[in-house]
């Protein structure tokens, strides 16, 4: 809760209006009232949301196949080693090297090395044998190398470019530390385990180090370091015009094409985590985001020794930032090279991410107050309040709108004071009851073959107690009307009423969750269970992923046939056929998502119990403290935007989200019904495909992968299921990728090729399943006498195909 605006000062009140008596720099969030800024505060929040922004569009774009993962190494490839060396190229010719402050770079290179040696010791000594090299090379590389350039540098541009502009040559010069000094160190632990794998004994000590180096030369961002610093004093700090024009063209496409090769890489990496994999997550990501930055902060602190105390501060607390900044995507291309560690080291790397977001805002917001005076505080956490409501209104309209509101009321007149906080908190208080409510309701859910679930009874708890409680504030609480901040509206009662809610449903939630684990075999949840493999793999959420796993039929596939049976060759009804039964059961089976709400309840605990400290702590304790500080960050954070993490779990779920989204995308762009799209001629591009596909790969397709299946009492279908042909497209060649298998797959629907069993569903890479259409209907004696669209048009490919292959005379 932020409850500043009442915290005593010498015991008088601060609860003021604050932008009357505030100085226009703290207005503005700057260290002070009297020193100049050293960062531009209000420009972090656009940077970031434009940063992410842009990693989001990547991601969906991957999500939704738009962009298969080969034509995202196409950009990859660009990126790396066009964009970016052009970019360091320059950069470095143009540096001054007189005015870096060398003891901030050796600052920063005893933390990265402190804590490379660290995780590195830690990780022998821990780590089983069998993978303890590989371990030991990877996770020390993925605690110290960041994302300098894609985002560190847009970051810091927007927070120094109009005060300390001299900070950004800094990124050129602080990335090859890990590069040239760390990361050889990590590369020859890997070849060590590669050798102990393969036990090549024509592999000596020499030759393994000599590989790490080499691997470390073959990075175009050291090559062109090199390259920059001699260019540096050849050409005495000048770039030619006619190069320099160039080299902008290049460098200025490498940050938005970063940012979305970023998004890209993310996708279908969290699928590849497993339970065993969660603690040492946690201690890497702990390590990345909070150990490096405290240290470099400490370093920088220790070993500056520079005349300005502003400046000393200012590049302390810019060492701090740069150790916020999260992995870098290189770090998962070494462990994929590698083939060692590759399901930890990528998830970690999209975990790392999306959690460096906020805690870079937040400690940005820190490091500009200096002091502890209660006045710039309280306006700063509105400041970020406000901001988080605006990028979260979407996710969670009502407590957003209310604070966003409240925001332009908090000093106008009384009446409107009063309806906003009757808006923000009646929804604040629903969303800590909901939390409490989500977790009784899955343990019910469990309970449901001998407990019925009383949803009206906890739709009204959810909306009726919330709204309740501001009732009885009002009549009985005593209003304070200095108070700017909504936390401390009513005083003491209102936080007592907050710290009653939180602590009920605290308890409500724990005690639901422990029921339910102890409920569930092995505690394992739906998800997260790897023994049941047709689960373990989801084939259509594997879009970047080379060689996923195969995984075995689920068994509720596999039906016997009866032994006198007729074929069947028309679509099915999905109320009679069997096949098309078993094909919902398994999309329900699959699908009820126990595993995300579990994990959200997990997360608004995390946030439920910082609130509940921050309401303890002023109520019996109300001097403010650093810690409490933090602390009230984090809860502006958490209360306005818990709709990211919502949406973060459910708002890119690729079979309720992004496909809907991307066919109703694809309706309102072409203007036309999806059945008339199917009955208008196809593409020549998908007549190529499907003549090419039936003449040379067809025959060999349905040996291989089509199996006859029963579908009623006495028919049965020869029929095949979706990700069964995707993983034989890539086997033959025909795709280089199951993104564009699904493409490929796509178009012999297109064309008449192929069609599911009901006709209800697009080419999809799961365990759904599609026939091929007859080659002459006609001799079918369970056929009908109309024909389908598809088979309309499988008959004129073919015809053209026989055409062409014909003798000419």
């Amino acid at each position: 809760m932020n409850s500043f605006s009442s915290l005593p000062a010498e015991n008088v009140t601060i609860a003021v209006n604050m932008t009357n008596s505030l100085p226009t720099t703290v207005t503005h969030g700057f260290n002070s009232t009297n020193d100049p800024p050293s960062m531009s505060i209000t420009r972090l929040f656009p940077a970031l949301l434009e940063c992410f922004g842009i990693v989001l569009c990547g991601y969906i774009a991957g999500r939704a196949n738009v962009i298969t993962s080969t034509q995202a190494k196409g950009l990859g490839n660009f990126v790396s080693r066009f964009a970016l060396p052009a970019l360091l190229f320059k950069n470095m010719v143009i540096l001054n090297f007189s005015n870096v402050n060398w003891s901030f770079l050796y600052s920063i290179l005893i933390a990265k090395a402190s804590v490379f040696f660290i995780v590195c010791v830690s990780t022998l000594l821990v780590a089983s044998p069998n993978s303890r090299f590989s371990k030991a090379g990877l996770f020390p590389i993925f605690a110290t190398q960041s994302n300098d350039f894609a985002l560190g540098y847009p970051i810091v541009e927007a927070l120094y470019q109009t005060t300390y502009p001299e900070y950004l040559q800094y990124i050129y010069l602080v990335a090859p530390i890990s590069l040239m000094m760390l990361n050889p160190i990590g590369f020859i632990f890997c070849e060590i385990q590669k050798w102990k794998d393969t036990q090549n004994a024509s592999q000596n000590k020499a030759k393994i180090v000599g590989l790490g180096f080499l691997r470390v030369l073959q990075n175009p961002i050291v090559f062109m370091v090199f390259i920059g610093i001699a260019f540096n004093f050849i050409l005495d700090r000048t770039v030619p015009v006619y190069i320099e024009n160039f080299l902008d063209g290049l460098g200025n496409s490498f940050s938005g094409s970063a940012l979305f090769y970023l998004g890209l890489t993310m996708v279908g990496k969290i699928r590849r985590l497993k339970k065993s994999a969660f603690v040492v997550l946690i201690l890497l990501i702990t390590a990345k985001l909070l150990v490096l930055p405290l240290l470099c902060r400490e370093m920088v602190e220790l070993l500056d020794k520079g005349d300005s105390v502003v400046n000393h501060t200012s590049l302390s607390n810019y060492a701090f930032l740069y150790g916020v900044f999260p992995v870098a995507p290189g770090v998962a291309i070494f462990a994929t090279q590698f083939n060692m560690e590759v399901e930890i080291v990528t998830s970690g790397m999209v975990i790392s991410t999306f959690v460096s977001a906020p805690i870079m805002y937040v400690s940005a917001w820190l490091l500009t107050f200096p002091t502890m005076d209660p006045k710039p505080l309280a306006y700063a956490i509105q400041n970020v309040s406000f901001d988080i409501s605006i990028i979260s209104l979407v996710s969670l309209s009502i407590v957003c709108a209310g604070m966003m509101i409240w925001n332009f009321v908090k000093e106008k007149n009384f009446v409107g004071q009063i309806l906003v906080f009757v808006l923000l908190y009646s929804s604040l208080y629903s969303t800590y009851l909901w939390t409490g409510l989500l977790a009784i309701s899955l343990f019910l859910l469990k309970k449901r073959e001998r407990v019925q679930i009383p949803v009206g009874i906890i739709i009204i708890s959810g909306w009726g107690i919330p709204a309740l409680l501001v009732g009885v504030l009002l009549i009985t609480g005593k209003h304070n009307g200095d108070s700017v901040d909504s936390a401390f509206f009513y005083g003491k009662e209102q936080m007592i009423t907050t710290a009653v809610t939180l602590f009920c449903s605290l308890l409500i939630a724990g005690v639901s969750l422990m029921c339910m684990n102890h409920t569930t075999h092995a505690g394992s949840y739906e998800g997260f269970d790897q023994s049941q493999s047709h689960k373990a793999v989801e084939p259509g959420n594997t879009a970047f992923e080379e060689s996923p796993t195969p995984v075995n039929e689920p068994e509720l596939f596999i039906s016997s046939i009866p032994e006198t049976n007729d074929r069947c060759v028309s679509p099915c009804n999905s109320q009679s056929c069997i096949l098309a039964q078993a094909e919902q059961q398994y999309l329900q089976s699959g699908d009820q998502q126990l595993t995300r709400h579990v994990l959200l309840c997990l997360l608004l605990i995390i946030g439920l119990f910082a609130n509940l400290s921050s309401c303890l702590w002023w109520l019996f304790n109300r001097e403010p403290g650093r810690l409490y500080v933090e602390l009230q960050f984090f809860c502006a954070v958490f209360n306005f935007g818990q709709g990211f993490i919502s949406f973060g779990i459910f708002g890119l779920d690729k079979h309720l989200i992004i496909l809907p989204f991307k066919r109703r995308l694809e309706f309102l762009w072409n203007n036309k019904e999806t059945a008339e799209k199917r009955d208008s001629p196809v593409s020549e591009e998908i007549k190529m495909t499907c003549q090419q596909f039936v003449h040379y790969h067809r025959d060999l397709c349905i040996q291989n992968i089509v199996k006859e299946r029963r579908c009623g009492a006495k028919t049965s279908a020869g029929t095949f299921c979706g990700c069964d042909l995707v993983s034989w497209l890539i086997e033959v060649g025909l795709a280089s990728d199951r993104g564009e298998a699904v493409i490929y797959g796509d178009r012999l629907v297109q064309g008449g090729v192929i069609q599911h069993i009901t006709n209800e569903y697009d080419f999809r890479d799961e365990y759904l399943f599609y026939r091929f259409l007859q080659r002459s209907p006609e001799q079918s004696p369970t056929a009908s006498n109309t024909t389908t669209p598809q088979q309309e048009r499988y008959k004129e490919i073919e015809h053209s195909s026989l055409s062409s292959l014909s003798p000419k005379t």
